[in-house]
């Protein structure tokens, strides 16, 4: 059975109670290098991210600097990260596109963020939420699971279908802390393997902990 808007917004506050002081993993700098790093954190972790990034950055101070690098160079500042030769590129190419077309200034925009090579939708709702304030509800991976398994969405739902969900059901004003409790919730919680359903306080609405114990 779906949790309607009202049960699904008291779940999130119930993981607020929880984790009240949730947020982003990933070192939060200005919103060019904050967004080079949602880019690098694309299956991996953002532990992992955060050690790579600080001589990255010192290296590569503005997208200038980063449009004019030799992708072997990058690449040897993050080859402990998953897909980093990708990455390498994805970060290039990102940085001359937004010198090129937005005069090194990251945009305010989902469209326009999405534009930029290596940003997809989630690391455009991640930037335009945690850089400039404009609610936005990313989903990842912690928030796809914790969200089909509460029934706040349907199984089978794809990505755009459980963010067009959440922003439905969700009050605008808890998109971003909603976005930062959830993943918390997956991290810590309700992990995808052993989650802590015997001391859940979300039980009752989940039909799959109650499976499980």
């Amino acid at each position: 059975m779906m949790l309607n808007s009202e049960e699904t917004t008291r779940a999130i506050e119930v993981m607020g109670e929880m984790f009240p002081n949730a947020t982003t993993s990933l070192t939060k700098t200005d919103p060019y290098h904050f967004m080079l790093s949602v880019i690098l954190s694309a299956q991996t972790t953002d532990k992992a991210v955060n050690l790579v990034t600080p001589a990255l950055f010192e290296r590569y101070k503005t997208p200038v600097d980063l449009a004019n690098a030799s992708q072997a160079e990058v690449e040897s500042y993050i080859k402990t990260i998953g897909l980093y030769r990708n990455k390498a590129r994805f970060l290039i190419k990102c940085s001359q596109e937004l010198v090129e077309r937005f005069n090194g200034v990251v945009p305010k925009t989902r469209k326009e963020l999405m534009s930029l090579s290596g940003v997809g939708r989630k690391t455009a709702d991640v930037v335009l939420a945690e850089c400039f304030g404009i609610p936005a509800f990313a989903v990842d991976t912690h928030v796809s699971r914790v969200a089909k398994r509460l029934g706040m969405v349907p199984a089978d739902s794809d990505v755009l279908t459980i963010e067009k969900i959440l922003m439905q059901k969700v009050p605008q004003d808890l998109w971003i802390k909603g976005h930062h409790r959830m993943i918390f919730w997956g991290r810590y919680q309700c992990m995808a393997r052993n989650p802590k359903c015997s001391s859940c306080p979300l039980l009752d609405i989940c039909p799959e902990g109650r499976s499980r114990v």
